[in-house]
């Protein structure tokens, strides 16, 4: 019977290696070379000047919504008017259309934000 030099213990001598610990019996121990100090980066800020063209953005995105024709009529898109005076008195405004611009809108910023960001 054989010894494990790592954890004492006693083995079958056709044995290779530890079936309890894994080290490897009849070989010199193996160091290991410290791994490499961990470098933590600083954090990037977010490009304030794409946060506040975004938020301008969103601003005029609500200001000037799409319209489309109300639904007793056929579907049609009637351009982006100001929210005040819309193209014809009976249009409405299409929240579907104003939901995709809006997120989209914010995703975009805040992606070109990060994109953009100050890695100073």
């Amino acid at each position: 019977m054989k010894l494990c030099p790592s954890c004492r213990q006693e083995l079958p001598e056709i044995s290779r290696y530890c079936s309890q610990c894994g080290q490897r019996l009849h070989a010199e121990p193996v160091e290991l070379p410290p791994p490499p100090p961990r470098i933590n980066p600083k954090p990037g800020q977010l490009n304030l000047e794409v946060i506040y063209g975004m938020v301008a953005m969103l601003a005029l995105a609500i200001l000037f919504p799409p319209w489309e024709t109300p639904p007793s009529k056929p579907p049609e898109f009637l351009g982006m008017h100001f929210i005040l005076s819309p193209p014809t008195a009976d249009a409405i405004m299409s929240r579907l259309l104003l939901t995709i611009e809006l997120v989209t809108i914010a995703i975009a910023g805040l992606y070109g934000a990060f994109l953009f960001r100050n890695r100073s």
